[in-house]
């Protein structure tokens, strides 16, 4: 698996050292247990969009959150037709442990404006719709000529199908979402929907804004460079609401529908035991078992990662450790470490080292 660190602060300025891990494992067959992929997906150093930053959905979501109080839980796929045959509708499902999703993915339709009345038009066939929140009710309503009538819909900025300006010109034969609550579809341009997509939010959208803090003159005067008093640490969840949930354990099932070309899939998270031990200059050390708070499930590529994290708050700074272990070792590498020693698992290993070394005196 793949492992890396990053500093983070507390929003009362205090550092922390933040240390993560993450496995990347094939989807299995029916029966068979996940296993580990030949290539492990690296850390993500960066948010990653479907398209521009800042105009497009949010595709994944640096791995280095200082702090997760609950696992998110994300999905990137797309919407398949039963059986391969085209539909215009589908209802599609993520259901891991106790967490449960569900909501309609369409064909793509358009908005029928006409004198009297504006209504959703028909959806046409598709076999394979990806999920985004691309797709998903939202947008910005820039059509009028006057700026000052211009708004957005701060819940999904990037999405389609929102007007607030219900104009014949601006709103008839514009595009539509394609995913919409189960139970609420989308019938007005106007209207309130909930975006409905899979993927992590945008962080300038409601409600994650809203958990960012104040901004203002006064935090700069008086608090910058550390984060506002009213910071909420939920902040970093980049999942919904709805897709998040305690910290799995290992051994959850999973299930998705009309997520994958044959319909539905199921299968069991790896039991994987992932301890980390910080070492101190001082000869201290403190153990911690990491916990799982990132899944993505990408279906189309068959995969699906998991990030394990731990988190410990710096007394001064980050030169009082020495050293970082994620993982197992042998008691012959520990023995080594207690003797200020180098360990070699093998004999050929020293022979190797003891090689080196006389080449690079030579």
């Amino acid at each position: 698996m793949q492992a890396g660190y990053t500093m983070g602060l507390q929003p009362d300025g205090r550092e922390l050292l933040v240390v993560v891990a993450k496995g990347t494992f094939k989807i299995p067959q029916r029966g068979e247990e996940p296993d580990y992929t030949e290539q492990q997906k690296p850390l993500v150093e960066a948010d990653v969009y479907t398209a521009e930053p800042g105009f497009s959905a949010p595709l994944y979501e640096v791995d280095y959150a200082p702090f997760k109080r609950y696992c998110d839980v994300l999905l990137v796929g797309s919407a398949y037709a039963p059986r391969g045959k085209p539909v215009t509708r589908v209802e599609v499902t993520l259901r891991l442990g106790p967490l449960l999703k569900s909501f309609a993915v369409t064909g793509d339709r358009y908005w029928e404006s006409g004198n009297i009345a504006i209504r959703p038009g028909y959806p046409g066939l598709f076999d394979r719709v990806p999920i985004s929140y691309d797709r998903a009710f939202g947008g910005i309503d820039d059509f009028h000529e006057n700026e000052k009538k211009h708004s957005a819909y701060m819940s999904n900025p990037v999405g389609k199908g929102y007007h607030l300006e219900l104009s014949r010109s601006f709103v008839d034969g514009s595009p539509m979402p394609n995913t919409e609550e189960l139970k609420r579809p989308v019938t007005m341009p106007n209207g309130n929907y909930s975006p409905m997509a899979f993927g992590p939010l945008g962080r300038g959208w409601n409600p994650r804004l809203q958990l960012a803090g104040t901004y203002d003159q006064d935090w700069i005067d008086n608090t910058f460079p550390f984060l506002p008093s009213d910071f909420n640490v939920a902040y970093y969840q980049a999942a919904p609401a709805d897709q998040q949930m305690p910290y799995p354990k290992g051994g959850e099932r999973v299930f998705l529908e009309n997520l994958t070309a044959q319909g539905q899939t199921a299968f069991t998270l790896p039991e994987i035991d992932v301890p980390i031990v910080f070492f101190y200059k001082n000869g201290e050390n403190l153990k911690q078992r990491a916990v799982i708070d990132t899944i993505v499930l990408e279906p189309d590529e068959g995969l699906f990662t998991l990030t394990w994290r731990a988190t410990i708050p710096l007394k001064k700074n980050i030169f009082e450790l020495s050293q970082v272990l994620v993982g197992r070792k042998s008691r012959g590498w520990w023995r080594a470490r207690e003797l200020g020693k180098t360990y070699y698992p093998t004999l050929g290993h020293l022979v190797r080292d003891k090689k080196t070394e006389s080449a690079e005196e030579d």
